[in-house]
């Protein structure tokens, strides 16, 4: 699998797969503490009170075979993830609950998927530039980076 054509069967499962993510998170998940909610606000998270945190020990990666070697290969949901974002529903790998940066980051995300209009928007675009240019290369990725350093150093 090295072109986008390679991937694009698979879409459908990877949708299925973060919307049950999403659930979870949302089910089992905390909603955001007031300088969280500010920091939202900053990033412009529209439904702030939609998003949830979830801390775990590990962010789940897909069951399926297929859909880990897809995350392999463009790079994501590797053992080394410390937060993963599903819409309003936010993984944060246990530990790092209180890391403002990281929080932001993934918020940032959470506006992403608004702006694009839902969790499956977000995904397509995420993924298809995590294929052409490589995991953290793309612009939703740089935006966030970007966006996580303007609000925590207070350069916004």
């Amino acid at each position: 699998m090295n072109n986008i054509e390679d991937y694009l069967h698979l879409f459908p499962k990877v949708i299925a797969w973060a919307k049950e993510q999403e659930e979870s998170i949302l089910q089992n998940g905390t909603p955001l503490n007031e300088d969280q909610k500010i920091d939202a606000y900053l990033v412009g998270v529209q439904h702030i009170d939609k998003v949830r945190l979830l801390e775990v020990k590990e962010i789940p990666s897909p069951d399926d075979d297929e859909l880990k070697k897809v995350g392999a290969a463009v790079g994501l949901l590797s053992g080394a993830a410390i937060g993963v974002t599903f819409q309003y529903g936010i993984y944060i790998k246990e530990g790092y609950l209180k890391d403002r940066s990281l929080i932001v980051h993934e918020l940032v995300h959470t506006m992403q998927h608004e702006r694009l209009g839902g969790i499956t928007h977000f995904l397509k675009a995420y993924l298809l530039e995590c294929i052409a240019v490589g995991y953290p290369n793309g612009e939703l990725e740089l935006e966030a980076r970007r966006m996580e350093k303007e609000i925590c150093n207070g350069d916004f």
